[in-house]
């Protein structure tokens, strides 16, 4: 079965607020074999709406909606839905219970607004909203589920596992549906692609591979649906154990969202401590790590060295290394790296150092140049010059993934 998700919003629209509703509603889905085949954003327009849901029917086994139940009158979702399924606003006492509920918890005075917010379609199925005063709704066309939910996103979330997904789940049979994520790096898309062409092309049409490039990283992901769960999992296990072989070379993990994910996992499991010291990234490769949870457990600091003086007085890089091969250097790098191994007492550390531009670059070091290193506490040291040149938060972002994957590869 198919699903087509429909986000109600003109601030979606015009980029005011990003739509997160749609990739977690999806994510949730296929855990449990709920297949989305499409994702549809429209205004606040009850035309959009309508024309919207009835294009969706003809494609898909059911429609969720989000947005546009709000108090106010430019949330006018429930209206067009009870005007397309013929269907008269009537007071829902259980909305009215739950409405009054939650005013009296935040000591407000229920007005003839909110009131109204407990006008249902007398032909929908009631959906409760614990965390907010806009009710859910179902409705049904030739077996069809229709469900309109708020667009705030903790409500939307709160009703989408408590009552949407259950409601879902005893109306249609799920399938099994499996996703496996392998990150790999230092190679672009279209190499990768002609390095696996044969594997690719070999897949089984149940089998679909996908590219997801991001900054110097790509991820490729393999996704299996099926009707017997046990031999479409092991069919992807296979599919996987196929490809690795192919990009071994290229290789850093599994499923995690970004690479310091993956060092994260590998530092705990071996008990290993990192400091980074930060040239051109500015501190980005810090911010990377610590938005771990439990980062500190590992991560000791940074040290922004954006200046000669800060990378020789407390790096302890040597001046005459600075003068001879200039900041943006393979000797500089990697003395920055040791000197944050020894200055924070730490395992390993990694360093870097470029020119992120748009000005400041040379014909022998051009805008986009950067060394990075790492360095451990046995003073064996590894470096590697690379040209990211783009913008400069592209340059930053690519820099410091380079830097987490060469310590990973390094450990």
């Amino acid at each position: 079965m198919n699903i087509e998700i429909i986000n109600i919003g003109d601030e979606l629209l015009i980029g005011q607020v990003v739509n997160t509703n749609a990739s977690w509603m999806a994510l949730e889905l296929n855990k449990v074999g709920l297949n989305v085949n499409k994702v549809t954003i429209i205004s606040d327009n009850a035309r959009e709406i309508e024309d919207s849901i009835n294009l969706a029917l003809k494609y898909s086994d059911c429609v969720l909606i989000t947005g546009g139940l709000g108090p106010t009158k430019d949330d006018i979702t429930k209206i067009t839905l009870a005007n397309m399924f013929e269907s008269t606003l009537v007071e829902n006492e259980k909305a009215l219970e739950n409405i009054k509920r939650i005013f009296s918890q935040r000591g407000y005075v229920l007005s003839e607004t909110n009131r109204k917010q407990a006008l249902m379609p007398e032909k929908s199925l009631y959906i409760e909203n614990l965390v907010g005063t806009a009710a859910g709704m179902c409705f049904e066309k030739d077996n069809k589920l229709i469900i309109s939910m708020p667009g705030v996103p903790f409500e939307m979330k709160q009703m989408m596992c408590l009552h949407v997904i259950p409601l879902l789940l005893k109306h249609y049979k799920p399938m099994a549906i499996y996703h496996k994520t392998i990150i790999t790096q230092g190679i672009g898309e279209s190499f990768l692609s002609d390095l696996i062409e044969d594997f690719e092309d070999s897949l089984p049409k149940h089998i679909r591979l996908a590219y997801l490039p991001s900054a110097n990283m790509l991820r490729l992901r393999l996704s299996a649906r099926g009707e017997d769960d046990k031999k479409t999992k092991d069919e992807l296990k296979k599919e996987v154990e196929k490809l690795l072989p192919l990009i071994d070379k290229y290789f850093i993990g599994f499923d995690e969202t970004d690479l310091s994910q993956i060092l994260a996992k590998k530092l705990k499991e071996n008990k290993l401590t990192i400091a980074s010291a930060e040239s051109c990234t500015g501190g980005n490769i810090a911010h990377i790590i610590t938005s771990n949870a439990g980062a500190s457990e590992y991560y000791k600091g940074s040290i922004i060295a954006y200046s000669n003086e800060v990378k020789i007085n407390i790096l302890g890089v040597d001046p005459k290394s600075i003068e001879e091969y200039g900041a943006v250097s393979q000797e500089v790098a990697q003395q920055m790296a040791l000197g944050a191994v020894q200055r924070l007492g730490v395992d390993y550390a990694m360093a870097t150092t470029g020119i992120a531009g748009p000005d400041g670059g040379s014909q022998e070091k051009p805008v986009g140049t950067v060394w990075v290193a790492v360095a451990n506490k046995k003073g064996e040291v590894i470096a590697k010059k690379s040209n990211f040149a783009s913008n400069r938060t592209n340059f930053i972002d690519r820099t410091s993934n380079e830097a987490l994957a060469m310590l990973i590869r390094f450990i």
